[in-house]
């Protein structure tokens, strides 16, 4: 291997995609196998109030917007994957300090040291997914397979929706492990991602002493905000969802769906209209919503749970698509962000607004939700798509 280029693979499917696609895999994991825990126990053993709890679970989506500035000038003023395994480094040494606060007693001044830690989770998880996702992942493929292999990390990052939370679960039920001890599971998905990442072998970059500290590229496509604020809607909605989700079924349900969305793409949408794919999700979103509202039995969540990740994984695809049809071909890594960023930020709001509200949670989050597909939905077919086809780039 030439250690000045780009490494030539001819298929997608080497050895240095799969680790990477499995560290994204790991590191996402470390961040949902939080959600049905962790909000829970904050409130039942920490004694936090809704807002507080809801407070220490949306300060994440805070996080991740925290570091995207620097992004550029960190991987292009140093080497960029040794910036992401410290990234990660420190993200499981935050989970790392949660553990050792839940398990070791309480001290003063607990919810600001938590908000602390989950700003610091969030900012170091949402820079590891910056440069993993959108630089180094472009510097071992070919220019022809970038955009497949965009497509096929994110829906790694989507198993992780539904395996974290799975993983969580059945520690806690299964072998009856204490929630506390749940975030050395976090910490271990964080940890083998590490591993994984730090055992490819990188093209060298030059460090250039020639850039500026603030900037967007790697961080924000400031043409995709249309984009940006339609996936945000859908994703609050999504998060919201899952704060309700505290069962197995429910996330098996999701990845059964995951699966449905993938045989559909291959087979249903390949030839199909450009917007079907996002306007067939959010329908059976919709659904979904409607049928955990009338019929909230095990096996209507189930159903539910089925439809919503079929519509996550339609709706996901697509739109990432379209951030980076949207952007011009050095802004790649800068739309991938930005769909990150829109997509993490909003399940974290989403999972933070639910905990928050003081009562009737279930009825008024799936209300909520309900009205943010809907507005989505209007707002995609009315607006989002006509403006998507006359300014794409490509």
């Amino acid at each position: 291997m030439n250690a000045q280029n780009t490494p030539v693979h001819i298929r997608l499917w080497h050895r240095e995609f799969w680790q990477m696609a499995l560290a994204n895999l790991l590191l996402s994991m470390s961040v949902y196998v939080l959600y049905p825990l962790l909000p829970q126990w904050l409130e039942d053993n920490g004694h936090f109030t809704a807002v507080e709890t809801g407070g220490s679970m949306a300060v994440f989506a805070l996080g991740l917007f925290l570091f995207g500035p620097f992004c550029s000038f960190l991987v292009q003023h140093y080497r960029r994957n040794k910036v992401c395994l410290w990234s990660i480094v420190i993200m499981a040494a935050c989970l790392g300090v949660l553990w050792y606060l839940f398990d070791g007693g309480w001290p003063s001044a607990t919810f600001p040291l938590v908000m602390l830690l989950r700003l610091v989770q969030g900012a170091t998880f949402g820079l590891a997914q910056m440069i993993l996702s959108s630089t180094l992942v472009i510097d071992t493929c070919e220019s022809y397979l970038r955009t497949e292999a965009n497509h096929s990390m994110s829906w790694f990052g989507r198993f992780a929706l539904s395996l974290g939370p799975l993983a969580g679960l059945f520690a806690t039920r299964h072998f009856h492990m204490p929630v506390p001890d749940a975030l050395w599971i976090a910490a271990g998905c964080a940890l083998f991602a590490f591993l994984l990442i730090r055992m490819v072998k990188f093209p060298f970059r030059a460090p250039s002493d020639h850039v500026t500290l603030f900037s967007t590229d790697r961080f924000w496509l400031g043409s995709g905000f249309i984009l940006f604020v339609n996936l945000l809607l859908i994703s609050v909605a999504v998060g919201m969802v899952l704060a309700l989700a505290t069962t197995i079924d429910f996330y098996a349900g999701i990845m059964v769906g995951y699966l449905f969305a993938l045989l559909a793409c291959r087979f249903v949408f390949r030839d199909a209209e450009l917007k079907s794919e996002v306007v067939s999700g959010l329908i059976l979103f919709l659904a979904a919503l409607l049928l955990l509202m009338v019929r909230p039995t095990a096996s209507s969540d189930f159903i539910a749970a089925t439809l919503i990740g079929i519509a996550i994984g339609l709706i996901g695809s697509r739109f990432l698509l379209f951030f980076i049809k949207l952007s011009r071909h050095c802004q790649r890594g800068t739309s991938q962000s930005t769909y990150m960023l829109a997509w993490e930020s909003g399940i974290a709001l989403g999972v933070g607004i639910t905990y928050a509200l003081p009562a009737s949670r279930y009825t008024t989050s799936l209300t909520t939700s309900l009205i943010l597909v809907s507005l989505a939905m209007l707002i995609y077919n009315l607006y989002t798509h006509r403006w998507f086809e006359h300014h794409k780039n490509r």
